[in-house]
Order: C-alpha cells, then structure tokens, then sequence
C-alpha cells in the first residue's frame, strides 16, 4: 500500500541546481530512515545519502547535496547544487522501517523503493 514516486529530474549544465522530490503515499509515513541513491549507467546503485534523526551523505556529494523531509506534505527532497558529470544517473529515494542502518546505507536495508527520476548533467 506504500508507494513512493520520485520527480524533479531533467537536464542540467554543470554547476547548475536541481531538486528531487519523493511523494510518499499509503497507510503511513513512519519510517525510521529514508534515503536516496542513485544509478549511474553501467555502475552499481549506490547511497547518495540517508536521513533518519540525522543525515548522512556520501563523501562524493557531501557538501552539494542535501536531503530534507516535509512531514506536512508526506514528501522527501533532496536539494543538488553544483552538479558534475559524475552525478548523471537515476536516482530513487527509498524508506526502512530498520532500527538500524549501515553506514553507508544498504540497498537490501529498505523495504519501498520509487521507481527513479533521471537526472542528466551535461558538460
């Protein structure tokens, strides 16, 4: 009953901005950590980043990247600025309702998963 639908993507030049954004829908939006990775072409799907009572981000995008959760709006973002080449990819935003997470974040640690939003940085 849980769906999660990412939006936002699109093309961008590098060093521009973009923000994603996760609607959450269903029975609730008590999760304890929801997180957004990301797949580039050829690559694994990798942690972008996680938020639960804290953030955490990956040393790639630390710094340029920052997720935020909107309990009104049931939404999770994640704000991108200056974006290189490198962050070409889809990105997926996904939730756990785990204890506990690694750090960083497993793929099999959570449960729902969005079906992706691409997001391609031109140079």
């Amino acid at each position: 009953q849980v769906q999660l639908v990412e939006s936002g993507g699109g093309l961008v030049q590098t060093g521009g901005s973009l923000r994603l954004s996760c609607q959450v829908s269903g029975r609730t939006f008590s999760f304890n950590a929801m997180a957004w990775f990301r797949q580039a072409p050829g690559k694994e799907r990798e942690s972008v980043g996680i938020i639960s009572t804290d953030t955490y981000y990956v040393a790639s995008v630390r710094g340029r990247f920052s997720i935020s959760r909107d309990n009104a709006k049931n939404t999770l973002s994640l704000q991108m600025t200056n974006l290189k080449s490198e962050d070409t990819a889809v990105y997926y935003c996904a939730a756990g309702r785990r204890d506990y997470y690694s750090t960083p974040p497993a793929r099999e640690e959570f449960e729902y998963w969005g079906q992706g939003t691409q997001v391609t940085v031109s140079s």
